[in-house]
């Protein structure tokens, strides 16, 4: 295995991450455990199987290009790579904790650590349960080493073994010169002016996406270090009933899901929905689940206003209806939210040494994260115990107060939240939110 360097995206949230804003994703999985010693058996096999899943033992590094590799691909010089890890261990990335009453006041500690940067940047924390029939596992992963589809490939590969498609192969890059083939220059000209044209058009949806709207204050912060989790488990079939009467689709209705939740969460806690309409991410994966390039995060997204302050929750679900529809009809390469895409045209040396800035201008774009999370229809299990829940957590961008994340598996809709630990020591009651939304979101499709 070779070296492979980063691409853009990747290098981004490499250089974008701080002490106070750990860029890593995560997902903390609920097992049911067959003996108080499944816990320690699952942190075995995990160590054991994490030896034999290449893209386990890459670390990151970066590097400094000869003239001749820079002239050939300027916006790698001053990047950085993946590579395999010559002293690979993996019990340094997989470790057992005592015994646990909360899995997720566990987890949210755990969250605020940023990953070891000399070495593989990823770890696997086993959680038992002190109830004796449980356990979980808390796998995190830095953004620049894998999406939330390359995360599920990796944690798959230490899993039981199940039926996964594999990845088709990357195709080899025909050898080049120093300087680029002439008969290319027309097609390079033509792609240079559509990506300026394109660059200027999600500029200047940026700018007016800032305009005008309220946000709510409890949704930024000053950073402390500190995160929080929690968990929404709810049931698909009550999603679907709520679709089927309104219309749209399913991403919809756990959009509006959303915003009804923040909606009660800043009534309640005194700061007031009124006016308040914030700009949420929805992360629009690029990638095909059997494309070539699996390592590299394909990303774009779309940017909706969050109906808050809607009193109504049918309305405020048509509203979220109508703006993904507008979204996917310009497509993810346009608009707003497309701004991750931008990142493929700045030079290597620049992520490196504008990435904190970059970072702290999140707040600026938008103002919570929405993202899904997809995961196999397949039950998995871990040293034969059943995983019975799993909980996606997003990473908290610079200046941001909480991000949320959407999985559906076997039937159940997992909401993970994760928020600053300081600035919102309520999470709790905006997971309790989430569940009374749907609620009343069932109860007005019936009225």
């Amino acid at each position: 295995m070779t070296a492979d360097l980063l691409a853009p995206l990747d290098l981004a949230f490499w250089n974008i991450e701080s002490a106070d804003n750990p860029m890593h994703l995560g997902a903390l999985g609920i097992f049911s455990a067959h003996s108080p010693a499944a816990g320690a058996h699952a942190a075995d096999l995990l160590a054991a199987r994490a030896a034999g899943v290449p893209g386990l033992r890459m670390r990151i590094r970066n590097v400094w290009q000869p003239l001749p590799a820079a002239l050939r691909r300027p916006l790698a010089f001053g990047g950085a790579a993946r590579e395999p890890d010559p002293d690979f261990d993996a019990l340094n990335h997989v470790r057992l904790h005592a015994p646990t009453a909360d899995f997720h006041t566990a987890a949210g500690r755990l969250m605020g650590r940023p990953l070891e940067r000399g070495r593989p940047p990823w770890e696997a924390h086993v959680l038992p349960g002190e109830d004796g029939i449980s356990f979980a596992v808390l796998f995190k992963f830095h953004h620049a080493l894998a999406d939330g589809l390359r995360a599920l490939t990796l944690a798959a590969g230490v899993m039981d073994p199940m039926d996964m498609p594999a990845p088709r192969p990357r195709p080899a890059e025909p050898p080049r010169g120093l300087l680029p083939d002439v008969r290319e220059l027309p097609g390079k000209v033509r792609g240079a002016l559509s990506d300026v044209g394109r660059a200027l058009d999600i500029g200047a949806s940026v700018a007016l996406s800032s305009l005008d709207v309220r946000s709510a204050p409890a949704l930024t912060c000053e950073p402390s270090g500190t995160r929080r989790t929690a968990g929404v488990l709810l049931d698909l079939d009550d999603v679907h009933r709520v679709r089927k009467t309104v219309g749209g689709t399913v991403n919809d209705v756990l959009i509006a899901v959303v915003a009804g939740a923040l909606r009660r969460w800043l009534d309640e806690r005194g700061d007031g929905s009124e006016d308040v309409a914030p700009r949420a991410l929805i992360p629009v994966s690029k990638r095909r689940p059997r494309t070539a390039y699996p390592q590299g995060n394909r990303l774009s997204g779309y940017l909706i206003r969050l109906p808050v302050d809607d009193p109504d929750p049918l309305a405020r679900l048509a509203s979220v209806r109508t703006a993904m529809d507008r979204n996917k009809d310009a497509g993810p390469n346009r608009g707003a939210g497309a701004v991750a895409l931008l990142a493929d045209h700045v030079p290597a040396l620049a992520h490196r040494l504008g990435g904190p800035l970059v970072g702290q201008a999140a707040r600026l774009w938008f103002d919570i994260l929405v993202t899904s999370v997809p995961l196999p229809s397949l039950g998995l299990k871990l040293g034969g115990n059943p995983l019975t829940a799993v909980f996606p957590l997003a990473p908290l961008a610079p200046g941001h107060s909480v991000a949320v994340a959407v999985s559906t598996y076997r039937g159940s809709v997992h909401y993970g939240l994760v928020a600053d630990g300081e600035a919102v020591p309520d999470l709790d009651r905006l997971a309790a939110a989430v569940t009374e939304e749907v609620r009343t979101l069932i109860t007005a499709c019936r009225s």
